[in-house]
């Protein structure tokens, strides 16, 4: 077994980048500039330089520049399916509970707002829940939060994640809805995958093509720190980024305009009364 020798020995290693070093497409019959711009505006920066430039980087070394979020001012209109001038496409509202006692992790939940036709989300709300270290039910008290804010923006979905605490708030969500006459749905969500990937594989993307926009109320919460400190080895808060990843990766509800457009129909009246049998 000594004298043998190394498997691929003496072979040379052939890479060939998407891009070569003039700037062009390696594959151009495959592969346009246009169609390579767009795989860089979907998958991200640091995952196109990986996969599509062969030159890869630990992901110990991945960041989230919150500086990089675009802030706007514009309100949403479910009426209109709006935000501003912007039609919208879909929303998801996701909720990441915890007791949101003090020295706990954050119960956040958020209003993830959809233009799929641009690629674009908007992180319309982030809101941290609390709850008095002194309450004797919790788990009511943000529940009932949580349906105030529903019927603010008129919302009937919510999507609770059920790992740990949370495999109880479904129940009890309903069991609030139906005491003041509210009727919601509420979709079950597991998460099995490693938190820090979820992170990163939701967030990155949007944030590197600055497709990812929130409320400037956004940067009052606690999100803006979370997402400063934030690195892949689990060693800060992460509550926020956590519940942004979870919203970014439901399936959005469609939206649609409810204004109804107001029609005028003519008729014709000049008739011979005598002709009604």
């Amino acid at each position: 077994m000594k004298n043998q020798e190394a498997f691929l020995r003496g072979y040379k290693r052939l890479t060939i980048p998407i891009i070569d070093s003039n700037g062009l497409s390696a594959w151009p019959e495959l592969f346009p500039v246009e169609r390579i711009d767009e795989m860089r505006q979907t998958v991200g920066p640091r995952h196109f330089q990986s996969q599509m430039m062969l030159d890869s980087e630990s992901v110990e070394r991945a960041r989230l520049d919150a500086h990089a979020i675009r802030f706007y001012d514009d309100e949403f209109d479910v009426r209109a399916a709006r935000l501003g001038e912007t039609p919208l496409t879909g929303m998801a509202f996701y909720w990441d509970p915890s007791t949101a006692r003090k020295k706990t992790d954050a119960s956040v939940c958020v209003l993830m707002l959809r233009d799929d036709r641009a690629r674009r989300a908007y992180i319309h709300e982030c809101i941290y829940l609390t709850a008095a270290d002194d309450d004797p039910h919790p788990l009511s008290t943000q529940c009932n939060a949580v349906l105030d804010f529903m019927n603010k923006y008129e919302l009937k979905n919510i999507a609770v994640e059920v790992n740990g605490l949370g495999n109880a708030m479904p129940e009890i969500i309903r069991r609030e809805a139906a005491a003041r006459g509210q009727t919601i749905n509420v979709q079950r969500v597991v998460n099995r995958e490693n938190k820090e990937k979820r992170i990163l594989d939701a967030i990155e993307p949007l944030i590197g093509t600055g497709r990812l926009f929130a409320h400037r109320r956004v940067q009052e919460t606690g999100l803006m720190d979370e997402m400063d400190d934030w690195t892949p080895n689990g060693w800060t808060r992460d509550d926020g980024l956590d519940a942004i990843a979870g919203a970014l990766r439901m399936t959005p509800i469609p939206l649609r305009p409810r204004q109804c457009i107001m029609r005028s129909i003519g008729a014709k009246i000049d008739f011979d009364p005598r002709t009604i049998v």
